[in-house]
């Protein structure tokens, strides 16, 4: 065999060893490699899980006195607990046995003497009451017919009326203290006798609640279109009782008007005085009213006040519903007063209202509302002579007590102040 081919063959299967060689030790040393990694591997995870284990031995050493705290605290609030059961709730414990529970605080409203007086001054203080702009005209030296026009047209603005306007211009042009050089101390004596001959001092205004031999419990029904203050006037109107000593009760029988009732308990919560209401809305008002004058009655309530819903006059149906009101209440007890209240602002438009409800349910009186600093007082003239009944209360501002019993000698004093 020739020489060249032997050294060929021979440098090979050299190779070919080598490359095999080369090939295991690779592998080898690899596997070794991968069996290192994973010994490491899990000699650092069987340290770590150690350390865990140590530190949660260590927290659960700490912890352990904490949770025996705990568990008697547990205990013993467990243990309270069944000792106060419902069972034996009803039973005082001897700590507060036979503590009388603190009667709650209410308000004393003002006293009604003081009330017009206040009246008087604010309108004393008004820019604009109807007597001031008299008094200037009439103060004024020979009178000419202008002037006695501008009397009549003052008149008429404030609401006087018409019929009652021409009357008082009639009485003052024949009154000599107005004639000629006029004395204005005569000419305010003059007009003060006037309007008081024309708002009235002969009339009985007091509330028939007030009267000797009056029913008891009394009944007085509030009346009147939405927007006068109706609600707050009966309210205002338990307070003023209130400061007489009266026990009073009142009826939420606006059912039609969501926040009527909560308002009429406000009202009376501050001074003590239990409303009977209705649970739900928009129920027969006629029902709340017989519920609340049987109430009156079973208790011996001084005075029940019956707030009803504001009515517009145009309704029939509605003005039909406070008859109803009102029959149904007196087959309790008689109603002894029914009150209309006018927003005195409204002048005339209220005069409208005023016949509607008369006739509708027969009214003893009326309360103006926003009366105090108003150009509109002649509507106290104005009313009285139309619905032949007497201006009872008055109402002098937004005050809780801003209700009065109308004075006519203080309302004239304070429009010509």
């Amino acid at each position: 065999m020739d020489t060249n081919v032997i050294i060929a063959i021979v440098a090979v299967a050299v190779i070919a060893a080598i490359l095999v060689i080369g090939g295991w030790w690779l592998g080898k040393t690899r596997k070794n490699a991968v069996a290192k990694s994973t010994e490491d591997t899990k000699a650092k995870a069987d340290a770590r899980l150690a350390a865990e284990a140590e530190s949660a031995a260590f927290d659960s050493s700490m912890v352990k006195p904490s949770t025996g705290s705990d568990a008697e605290t547990a205990a013993k609030t467990t243990a309270e607990t069944q000792q106060k059961s419902p069972t034996q709730a009803s039973i005082p414990e001897p700590a507060t046995s036979g503590v009388a529970k603190p009667e709650p605080s209410h308000e004393t409203p003002e006293a009604a003497g003081t009330r017009m007086q206040r009246l008087k001054a604010r309108l004393s203080k008004s820019g604009n009451p109807f007597g001031k702009a008299l008094f200037n005209i009439l103060a004024k030296d020979q009178l000419s017919e202008a002037d006695w026009e501008d009397v009549e047209d003052t008149l008429l603005l404030a609401d006087v009326g018409a019929e009652a306007s021409e009357q008082l211009v009639e009485e003052l042009r024949n009154d000599a203290r107005i004639a000629g050089q006029s004395d204005p101390a005569e000419v305010r004596a003059a007009l003060k006798d006037k309007l008081l001959k024309l708002v009235g001092t002969d009339v009985d205004r007091r509330l028939n609640a007030d009267k000797e031999g009056a029913n008891k419990p009394s009944v007085i029904i509030m009346v009147g279109v939405n927007g006068t203050g109706k609600t707050t006037t009966a309210g205002k109107l338990s307070r003023l009782l209130v400061s007489e000593g009266k026990q009073v009760m009142l009826g939420a029988a606006d059912t039609f008007r969501a926040a009527a009732a909560d308002q009429l308990e406000t009202w009376g919560a501050k001074v003590g005085v239990p409303v009977v209401r209705s649970d739900k809305d928009g129920a027969d008002p006629a029902s709340v009213a017989f519920e609340a004058s049987a109430k009156a009655k079973e208790e011996n309530a001084d005075v029940l006040i019956i707030d009803t819903a504001g009515r517009l006059q145009n309704k029939s149906n509605l003005m039909d519903e406070l008859g109803k009101i009102r029959r149904v209440t007196e087959k309790n007890l008689p109603v002894d007063e029914v009150l209309l209240v006018l927003d005195a602002t409204t002048g005339q438009n209220g005069m409208t209202q005023a016949k509607v409800f008369a006739e509708a349910i027969g009214i003893t009186g009326v309360v103006l509302s926003k009366l105090d600093g108003s150009a509109k007082g002649g509507i106290v003239i104005s009313v009285q002579k139309e619905l032949g009944v007497p201006v009872k209360l008055v109402g002098l501002g937004e005050g809780p007590d801003d209700l009065a019993p109308f004075d006519p000698e203080g309302f004239v004093d304070g429009i010509l102040a």
